[in-house]
């Protein structure tokens, strides 16, 4: 039994979250997002961390709330009754924490030995960093990841925590749990997962380790064909203050800008003595019209131009619009579920909620017989909607 109607591809799936932040949240929002059964143990009160009201924390979406004092027996007790129904464990506490509560591996394949356990954590589960507190930008760059973007002669410039978190913690977090989800569902056999953001971001870097290593990506940030090192793969500003994304690598693609821009006697895009040159033309260029102009200039063009929008301006773009990329849901503007699925198509569900929102309602839900008990006891916390 759930408490929300499901569809989607991991309709079935059931996964217990024991609640971090950032990259664990994420990755149980993307189960969530794509059908999974996903119950949200929370602590009492919230997490310290909490960016901004709960109800409006897009990253909470898609699963009940369910508070538990952890740190009492019965607590850790009732999420291994949770764990007995379980497919997926996902957890994202400092290496040995869980151990510690009593919902380690050991304790949780006791209960269940198909669970798949899905460990999220910055450096990973060993190694002399494990124990460190750390956070993206930390992660990435001992990757050799953020010291690869920026401007030549600039510092390294920090990519948000897309790099890191979602990318190279998020995004493997659920690819391992689920490989792992096939091998169990074979087998019998469950497993732990131990998705670091270090290991993530360091194979996200596997196509530029390889020019690195064939000789054809200078360490000099800055300076090779997608880090803005050439004039035709970078950004550019319009005469109203605005931006425009540059990107045409192949010829034809090249010679589109150039139509567009409307210039006749432009360096050759391979012309590498020429290309402060090219970077001067194209600036100059750019500059002579509103982004909105060039827009009109490059429509429908192969040119690899685009205007460089900021998120409320994204919400409305004609191409974001179109195919639904943005929904309107619980009062909030949100990413849409994806990828999409032609068969199984996932659907929004649960809102963002406090902690222990749904705490009577997910336990009794999930099969735990004496859910009035451990809320009278303090065990469980029911809080207002």
């Amino acid at each position: 039994m759930t408490i929300s109607e499901k569809s989607g591809p991991l309709h079935g799936v059931r996964v217990i979250e024991l609640v971090g932040i950032g990259p664990g949240p994420f990755a149980a929002m993307l189960l969530a997002d794509l059908g999974a059964d996903v119950i949200r143990v929370d602590r009492p009160g919230g997490n310290a961390l909490q960016l901004g009201p709960a109800d409006k924390d897009i990253l909470g979406r898609g699963r009940p709330s369910v508070a538990l004092n952890l740190k009492d027996p019965r607590g850790a007790a009732t999420v291994l009754d949770l764990v007995e129904s379980a497919d997926i464990l996902i957890e994202g506490l400092r290496p040995g924490v869980t151990e510690r509560l009593g919902l380690g591996p050991e304790d949780c394949h006791a209960r269940n030995p198909r669970l798949v356990y899905g460990r999220m954590t910055g450096w990973g589960q060993d190694g002399p960093l494990a124990q460190s507190a750390g956070h993206d930008i930390n992660y990435i760059s001992i990757a050799g990841a953020l010291g690869a973007i920026g401007r030549a002669g600039g510092p390294p410039q920090v990519p948000l925590n897309l790099v890191g978190d979602f990318a190279g913690g998020s995004m493997y977090l659920v690819t391992g749990v689920l490989a792992a989800l096939t091998h169990a569902r074979a087998t019998g056999e469950g497993q732990v997962v131990d998705a670091a953001i270090t290991d993530g971001t360091a194979h996200l870097m596997s196509m530029i380790v390889a020019l690195q290593q064939s000789g054809s990506w200078s360490e000099q940030r800055g300076t090779n064909m997608l880090d803005t090192g050439t004039p035709f793969y970078d950004v550019f500003e319009t005469s109203d203050g605005q931006w425009m994304s540059v990107g045409p690598l192949e010829p034809q693609f090249f010679a589109a800008l150039i139509e567009g821009l409307g210039l006749t006697d432009a360096p050759g895009q391979f012309e590498f003595a020429r290309w402060d040159e090219l970077r001067a033309l194209l600036t100059t260029t750019f500059a002579g019209r509103t982004r909105a102009e060039w827009e009109q200039v490059f429509e429908g063009s192969d040119a690899c131009v685009a205007p460089v929008l900021s998120l409320t301006e994204a919400y409305a773009h004609p191409h974001n619009v179109a195919r639904g990329t943005f929904v309107e849901r619980d009062g909030l503007t949100q990413p849409a579920p994806a990828p999409r699925f032609s068969a199984t198509p996932a659907t929004l569900t649960t809102p963002p909620q406090r902690a222990g929102a749904s705490t009577a309602e997910a336990l009794t839900a999930w099969g735990i017989a004496d859910v009035d008990q451990l809320i009278a006891d303090g065990i469980a916390v029911q809080a207002d909607h």
